[in-house]
């Protein structure tokens, strides 16, 4: 049965944060928030939570559109080609924040050796960051839609808890999550295309 652990307003609880380090650290599958809406995923080295979260997104793994949470600008030369004077501009006007950029990818190790292009998002949203702190990979993050196609993203997290209680381990309660996704700036092409605006400002890009 998934845990639920209550962190109240926005506390740093350092000892709740190593109860999910330690979820994620060993193959576990969370529900966590951000800076825009709440959202599952797990680390990105655990190729068997990996499947299992496709699964759940009813996607492949290797088509799937999952992004990077990373924890600082000093990680993503790991990930990422290296970034033009232009781009590294927006990004450090961006991030952290609510954006998902999309860029060039190294050779990363399975299950995303395939992958040319990589989603990365830095949030600032003080728990998240606080826990990155813990772990030993990235997490690979995914937004949580609603079934109702007209409320699109859930904002309660006993209702969200409800939904998927049967399909993680641990969800992090941080109180209503948002309901406007991150805005996906896409950095590929030598150009900045907007693929989705969200949660952001434009005028930042």
């Amino acid at each position: 049965m998934a845990e639920v652990l209550t962190f109240y307003n926005s506390s740093l609880n350092l000892k709740l944060l190593k109860q999910v380090a330690a979820v994620l650290n060993k193959g576990g599958l969370i529900i966590y928030p951000t800076d825009t809406v709440y959202a599952v995923g797990c680390l990105s080295n655990q190729i068997k939570t990996l499947n299992r979260l496709a699964q759940i997104k009813e996607v492949k793994l290797e088509k799937a559109s999952f992004s990077f949470i990373l924890k600082d600008f000093n990680e993503l030369a790991k990930y990422t080609k290296p970034i033009s004077n232009s781009n590294f501009k927006i990004l450090k006007r961006c991030l952290p924040g609510p954006y998902t950029f999309l860029l060039p990818s190294v050779k990363l190790s399975k299950p995303f050796e395939k992958k040319s292009i990589i989603g990365i998002r830095i949030s600032d949203h003080p728990i998240l960051m606080a826990l990155l702190e813990l772990l030993e990979a990235p997490l690979i993050t995914t937004s949580i839609h609603d079934a109702d196609k007209i409320i699109d993203y859930t904002t309660d997290p006993d209702e969200i808890f409800e939904n998927w209680e049967s399909k993680i381990d641990l969800m992090m309660d941080c109180g209503f999550g948002g309901n406007i996704p991150s805005t996906i700036v896409n950095l590929c092409e030598g150009e900045v295309k907007i693929e989705r605006e969200g949660k952001g400002d434009l005028s930042l890009i």
